[in-house]
């Protein structure tokens, strides 16, 4: 195999028409590294995946692969391969075939190709299928075929346009794990494009958040957890509540907002200018269903809605000007106490489980 790239974006942009599909991003992907683009529909990620490899042209701004800039040369030659959402098999030519394509391309001897063909297919343990149709093979199956192809080109990094969609919940973890497995064992780049939060945060070293063509958030799963940059990333990834307000005092590492409703609520954070508008989120897992002391914040509201998920159970809040305040409790918790939708409850916080949350320019 050979060695794997890092994968830098300088400021690249893609307009189509009057729209502008991705806005001037810089990204560095370290090479090695598993990256997953995690967004909404619509937010940019595919064009960006297409853009480094090559199937979409680039509006403005480069892109490298190792120290080689490739913003100009076609798919072929950039040393990256894609692995696509609907896996393009051939259906007339079988397993074998289907692999060594490229390599005919390419104008290696049939011989040649044709035995390193059998040799992905051993790698994605599809050998005893080599010489069956796509037709013949499950979904899985298939997917495992259009990995062989796109990684007999020996490439520096393999991209990954949502490669689990097509897949049933049970498999879909199953080749999650297959596809981390792979990743380690080759040691190059996967650049893998998800809606899915679960995907992202079991698959990635490197989380890229998108949303209407910009990056939110790069990080390792973990910060993107425990510290959201924004209160869009804080929402999209769903561990925390946001409340918007504006500051009423900073000072000493910590800031106080007030929300339209009239509660005030403390976050550490550096001093913010007064009145300035301002978002914080609050971890969903670490709110309790108690009022607040003199050590804990919180606020009064009302239940919306409960659901039960066998080790723990959602309930959802309206109150502090959020129609959605969300309640992680474990299920012990909860039916020792239960409240029902239309309850009215107190929740509470520590300081520690809120985070003070930046603002993107438009």
């Amino acid at each position: 195999m050979s060695k794997a790239a890092e994968i830098d974006i300088v400021s690249v942009s893609k307009v189509y028409g009057s729209t502008t599909a991705v806005h001037s991003i810089s990204l560095k992907i370290p090479s090695g590294s598993y990256c997953c683009f995690l967004g909404p529909s619509g937010c940019g990620k595919t064009s960006t995946l297409r853009m480094i490899a090559g199937h979409e042209s680039i509006s403005s701004g480069d892109v490298r692969l190792g120290n080689i800039v490739v913003t100009d040369l076609p798919p072929a030659k950039r040393g990256t391969a894609m692995m696509f959402q609907s896996y393009a098999l051939f259906p007339h030519l079988d397993l074998i075939d289907n692999v060594a394509f490229s390599l005919k391309m390419k104008g290696v001897e049939k011989e040649e190709r044709r035995a390193k063909a059998l040799e992905m297919l051993k790698l994605m343990q599809m050998e005893p299928y080599a010489t069956r149709r796509p037709a013949q093979l499950s979904g899985g199956q298939q997917q495992r075929v259009a990995l062989a192809r796109a990684l007999i080109t020996d490439p520096e990094a393999l991209l990954l346009d949502e490669p689990l969609s097509a897949l049933d919940p049970f498999l879909k973890i199953r080749m999650r794990a297959e596809l981390k497995k792979l990743q380690k064992s080759l040691g190059i780049t996967f650049v893998h494009v998800t809606h899915s939060q679960e995907e992202a945060m079991a698959l990635a070293d490197i989380i890229v958040i998108m949303n209407d063509g910009r990056i939110e958030q790069a990080a390792h799963p973990r910060e993107v957890f425990e510290r959201p940059a924004t209160a869009f990333v804080a929402r999209f990834m769903g561990d925390h509540n946001v409340l918007t307000g504006r500051v009423v005092e900073s000072g000493d590492g910590k800031v106080t907002l007030e929300v339209p409703e009239g509660q005030t609520f403390t976050v550490a954070g550096p001093d913010q200018e007064p009145g300035a508008p301002i978002d914080i989120g609050v971890r969903t897992d670490r709110v309790r269903l108690a009022a607040a002391s003199d050590k804990t914040l919180g606020f009064n509201g009302v239940v919306s809605n409960v659901e039960y998920r066998g080790a723990s159970v959602k309930i959802t809040v309206i109150g502090a000007g959020s129609d959605d305040f969300t309640v992680i409790a474990t299920d012990a918790d909860y039916f020792e106490k239960p409240v029902s939708v239309g309850d009215a409850v107190s929740l509470s916080w520590g300081l520690e489980d809120a985070v003070l949350l930046g603002r993107i320019a438009a």
